[in-house]
């Protein structure tokens, strides 16, 4: 009896233990992610460069994807950016344009869309630069850039010449993103370019310093290769656009390898700057002066650099309030044996690099694709990271790495901290993938946003949150005075006691583009208290007592707004998990 009694004891308090650790860690429970590409109909693979071997780093970088809703149906569709090889003799290889048939289901319609070109695509940004109520697209290319005007009939005109965009001489066109930087309700457009780059000068694996790694023979670069120059394009509100980038400020930093660009409020003044990562050179952050010229204060502002002050191999960006402390954060991917770098923005003037405390620095891979997202719809944005070598010629080596990497999923711990749960994520996360561009939205209208990846010379991956459901609210906006995108609008929501604030961007992650609309975990609320629209032109729209698990829409200036249910009504979330010290207050 005694003994049963101490056994039974020592079992209560193992179980006690067990829910303590559980607690402080704040492990999730069921988040479950599942890849249905194949089923859903993302089939066909991607192309860029040399499976097996590189020889020029031209045939690294790889593609974006960018979610957006091409034709007005009311379902986000699929560009995935495709590119090409060295072979002279290989079959010309065009970007894929996946249609929605509403259930997330995809049939591939780029050549029916009028999307042909093939070569170096690089990354994809979206926005509607003539106010006609359709998106346009712009894809940048090693060569020269394209945009896409749609025309609103489920087809797209090539006008890059017809615009005032360069189309003659040799540009290595990075990340992009559309941006109202003087706030005249017409989009303009930032472009970031990677290294001056002539295949016929560049040196070959092997031949220099630049050209090994880890005694390696690889290709050369981006040490020794000229820096590219970012460009910013001014729209004229006649269908054309005028290069601004001297008298605006952004050539005075001078050559940067540009990769990943965003576009959002930083310093909470209601207007947009501009975040560029950069590869083994300073990243960059120009600061809105509100009279159409930027000042670059990445250096001062702590975002040019590590925590040590030493240059980065930047890639990929994601933006979020992850703190809840009114201000927008970033987080940047980085190179292999790098951790990932995650600024807190203290008070829109200084970002702190937290990333080791925050603890992000125990995965050290090779990052491209990078989001903040809702996982568990407890209020809090988590952070996801796709993850490839850019050498396919390290798995014939005895270095220890590998060329495919893992997909990592972080859940937010509401104190500043990150738990990595890749392993527990379910089997959507189980494989290793040589991924680039990652894009989130919403593809079946059950208002879970799911997650696309490309990865290079595979085919794409596309992961589903199956997990239990919590509360959630989407936002949708339509600017009238303001561009039609929304792009620049910021939308805070309060429920539930928690603030939560996001903002409306093109481009971003790793040369792509996430959905339009804008997703709030809820956790137990389930109504919104209040919801504010700060339009792109400063004005602001209030509505309170919007019940949750809708996509509500909103068109600036009218007090009126649409709503529709998820497709799937959202469970009640399980019972909220303790809070552990250091948790934020709302602001």
């Amino acid at each position: 009896m005694r003994r049963s009694g101490i056994r039974g004891s020592a079992l209560l308090l193992a179980a006690g233990l067990g829910s303590l650790f559980r607690i402080l860690s704040q492990e999730p429970a069921a988040i479950r992610f599942v890849d249905i590409a194949r089923e859903s109909g993302l089939t066909q693979p991607n192309t860029f460069g040399g499976k097996e071997k590189k020889d020029f780093i031209l045939e690294s970088t790889g593609t974006g994807v960018a979610i957006f809703d091409y034709d007005g149906d009311g379902a986000n569709d699929i560009f995935i950016a495709n590119g090409t090889t060295l072979d002279p003799g290989a079959k010309p290889t065009p970007s894929q344009l996946y249609h929605n048939d509403g259930k997330g289901h995809f049939t591939e319609v780029a050549h029916l869309a009028g999307l042909d070109r093939t070569g170096w695509a690089q990354a994809a940004c979206a926005g509607d630069y003539d106010n006609d109520g359709h998106p346009d697209l712009l894809v940048t290319y090693y060569g020269h850039n394209s945009l896409y005007r749609n025309l609103g009939n489920g087809r797209f005109g090539e006008v890059t010449k017809s615009t005032g965009l360069p189309i003659s001489g040799t540009r290595w066109g990075s990340g992009c993103t559309f941006v109202d930087y003087d706030r005249d309700g017409y989009l303009d457009l930032f472009v970031a370019n990677y290294i001056d780059l002539d295949l016929g000068t560049t040196p070959k694996p092997g031949s220099g310093k630049n050209c090994l790694w880890k005694g390696i023979s690889v290709w050369c670069g981006p040490h020794g290769l000229p820096s590219g120059h970012n460009a910013l394009f001014h729209n004229n509100r006649n269908g054309t656009f005028t290069e601004v980038s001297g008298p605006a400020g952004i050539l005075k930093p001078g050559g940067r390898n540009g990769l990943g660009v965003v576009a959002a409020d930083f310093d909470n003044d209601g207007w947009p700057d501009i975040y560029v990562a950069c590869d083994q050179t300073p990243s960059l952050l120009y600061r809105n002066n509100h009279d159409g010229t930027f000042e670059e204060i990445g250096d001062r502002t702590g975002v040019a650099y590590n925590a040590d002050g030493r240059l980065q191999a930047g890639m990929g960006i994601a933006i979020a309030d992850y703190d809840g402390n009114g201000f927008l954060d970033i987080a940047k991917t980085n190179f292999s044996g790098d951790r990932p770098s995650l600024y807190q923005n203290k008070d829109g003037k200084f970002f702190e690099d937290v990333s080791e405390q925050a603890g992000l620095g125990r995965n050290q891979l090779l990052g491209w694709g990078i989001a903040f997202l809702d996982v568990d719809e407890d209020g809090w944005p988590d952070l996801v990271m796709a993850n490839g070598h850019v050498y396919p010629e390290i798995d014939r080596s005895p270095i220890g790495e590998t060329y495919r990497q893992k997909t990592l999923l972080y859940r937010n711990l509401r104190n500043g901290k990150f738990a990595d749960v890749t392993a527990s994520a379910g089997p959507g996360f189980a494989p290793d993938r040589p991924a680039r561009g990652l894009a989130i939205g919403d593809l079946d209208g059950d208002g879970r946003p799911e997650i696309v990846i490309v990865n290079m010379n595979e085919r794409p991956a596309l992961l589903k949150n199956v997990g239990p459901r919590g509360n959630a609210i989407a936002v949708s906006l339509t600017g009238t005075r303001s561009n039609r995108s929304a792009i620049g609008a910021r939308v805070t929501v309060e429920a539930g006691g928690r603030k939560q604030m996001t903002e409306v961007v093109s481009g971003g992650s790793y040369y792509s583009q996430n959905s339009f609309t804008q997703y709030f975990g809820l956790g137990g609320a389930k109504l919104v208290d209040r919801l504010d629209i700060r339009w792109p032109n400063g004005d602001i729209q209030t509505f309170r007592s919007i019940p949750a698990n809708q996509t509500v829409s909103f068109i600036e200036g009218q007090e009126r707004f649409g709503g529709k249910p998820f497709s799937v009504a959202a469970a009640p979330p399980p019972a909220a998990k303790p809070r552990p010290a250091g948790t934020p207050t709302k602001p």
